[in-house]
């Protein structure tokens, strides 16, 4: 069975579905973008998306393109049609069709496209190994706690990673790590966990919220503070999140082992509390 993709109001084949050559996300990467999990066929952490969503949206000056209860209508039914039991809903909102012109368009209504992949959320056997990262420069914008779809830099980020055999490329400005190409970084030092704290230089991860939420919960030591790549190196633990890699124990640094090059107990742990917690909303 074909996958079902929806663009614009309509539920198409995805080798059907298309979008107009002058819309602005496609011109311009005018527009912001979320992924949702889904587990037991269940789509889990919504509420946490539709805010950062709205927080985008809001700080760019774009529309919704319909009411929230449509929104989410629209994601259910993706699910649905496309029998999604694990794995992820991506929606993409853009400013729209219209001439290309740099300013924006008036009265022009927003597009929104959405679609779902199967993917191993829980049983991800990366999560017992551990992945590799490597240090690569920070290329983006300076407003990266927008979740915009301009991720030209990610791209090349994620590739130079790819081209040294890492699982993901941590960025870097004056030997400071602000964020994964697609992900937040952590490291542990002295059983506290070290995160660098929200501005404009770092996206607010949905998953990142959580985690510290539960770390204060839990009394897991926690600081919100810029880390160094030496600091990283000389790391007790460290990992990464995201929507797709839950908590991710990181075992390699620039070729360089995280302490014994195994994950760590703090990312474990976070990671089991973080399956547990999902999996209850999901039967819930």
């Amino acid at each position: 069975m074909s996958r079902i993709v929806y663009v614009n109001g309509t539920y198409f084949a995805q080798e059907d579905a298309k979008v107009s050559v002058f819309d602005r996300g496609f011109l311009f990467g005018d527009g912001v973008y979320e992924v949702i999990p889904v587990l037991n066929g269940r789509i889990v952490e919504l509420t946490h998306a539709l805010e950062r969503l709205n927080r985008s949206l809001g700080e760019i000056a774009m529309a919704w393109p319909c009411t929230r209860d449509e929104f989410c209508a629209v994601l259910e039914e993706l699910r649905t049609r496309n029998q999604l039991q694990e794995g992820y809903v991506y929606l993409q909102v853009t400013r729209g069709v219209a001439e290309r012109d740099f300013a924006f368009p008036a009265a022009t209504p927003s597009s929104f496209v959405a679609w779902t992949a199967v993917k191993k959320l829980i049983d991800n056997p990366l999560a017992v190994t551990g992945v590799k990262v490597v240090t690569v420069p920070d290329l983006r914008w300076k407003r990266r706690d927008i979740k915009s779809v301009n991720l030209l830099a990610q791209c090349l980020a994620k590739q130079q990673a790819a081209n040294l055999g890492a699982f993901e490329g941590w960025m870097t400005e004056e030997g400071v790590v602000t964020e994964g190409a697609s992900s937040s970084a952590y490291i542990v030092k002295d059983r506290t966990i070290i995160t660098r704290g929200l501005s404009t230089s770092i996206l607010p991860g949905i998953r990142r919220k959580v985690i510290l939420q539960m770390a204060r919960e839990h009394d897991i030591a926690l600081v919100e503070r810029p880390f160094t790549v030496a600091e990283a190196l000389a790391a007790d633990e460290a990992f990464l999140s995201s929507a797709t890699t839950l908590v991710m124990p990181v075992v390699s640094i620039d070729g360089h082992l995280v302490a014994d090059g195994r994950p760590g107990p703090v990312a474990q742990r976070l990671r089991a509390m973080y399956v547990e917690m999902i999996l209850q909303e999901a039967a819930h």
